[in-house]
């Protein structure tokens, strides 16, 4: 495929989802993760997207989500991976808010099975519907309105609800984690339901796959020193991981389907 046809079948990919991953278009158009590297160059240099770590960002703003679909199919064996990482930071008999989220509804999926005998109190109607006949597992499913698309539920009535219960620890899935800005989401509701579940937890346990290091979106939720843990399949020496560790968080590091493959 000439280079120019591929650049343009990349800027719709970045355009549609928001995010790209060079390993993926790798594989997609049969090149080398370099020659991917080549056209993201190029394409950065027209203003189209911004080079992260492993990918590629659009540069369309801020408050650009990709839809959950997309996010959902982007690296799901590393998220697959982190939510076994996420899980091992959890005690028999606790009660855990689970966030919304692709990210978090992979630790949802891992969780069937395991009879940890948690209850779990989430936003997120596919997490309860994932959980809801799980043996062991009691689900509270926080009210208010219905987002759709995402399928989580937002707003002051959903705020209010976690102000009624003391819980042990928030997984939170987020959209950016930066080394300045800390952490931050593109939906200024979603991110108030963020803030009011981490008011209502011991510990909050931030998930976020490399993709989302480097990345600053629209709304603020947290600094570093308000989260407890960070599980990612990023490098240790990324600055944002950095910061974090620098800030007393317990990082954890998943490899990376690639770093695997290589070892």
């Amino acid at each position: 495929m000439p280079a120019k046809k591929r650049r343009e079948l990349i800027e719709q990919r970045i355009r549609t989802r928001g995010e790209i991953d060079f390993a993926s278009l790798a594989s997609e158009f049969a090149v080398s993760e370099m020659t991917i590297r080549r056209d993201v160059d190029a394409l950065e240099n027209k203003g189209v997207l911004r080079r992260v770590l492993g990918g590629a960002i659009s540069m369309v703003g801020k408050s650009t989500e990709p839809t959950f679909e997309a996010r959902a199919a982007q690296a799901a064996t590393e998220k697959a991976h982190m939510a076994d990482a996420v899980i091992a930071l959890l005690q028999p008999n606790e009660t855990v808010i689970l966030d919304s989220g692709s990210t978090v509804l992979a630790v949802a999926r891992e969780l069937r099975g395991r009879e940890l005998g948690l209850t779990v109190v989430t936003p997120s109607l596919l997490v309860a519907t994932e959980l809801a006949d799980d043996l062991g597992t009691t689900v509270l499913l926080a009210g208010g309105q219905v987002r759709a698309g995402e399928l989580s539920l937002i707003g002051t009535e959903t705020e209010s609800a976690f102000a009624l219960y003391n819980c042990d620890a928030y997984v939170m899935g987020i959209a950016g984690v930066d080394a300045r800005r800390g952490i931050t989401e593109y939906h200024r509701e979603e991110a108030n339901v963020k803030k009011a579940a981490m008011a209502a937890s011991d510990r909050v346990i931030v998930v976020a796959d490399m993709s989302k290091l480097g990345r600053v979106q629209l709304m603020n939720v947290a600094s570093f020193e308000q989260i407890t843990a960070l599980v990612t399949d990023g490098p240790p020496e990324h600055p944002a991981v950095r910061a974090a560790r620098k800030a007393g968080v317990d990082v954890v590091h998943v490899p990376h389907a690639s770093q695997e493959r290589r070892a």
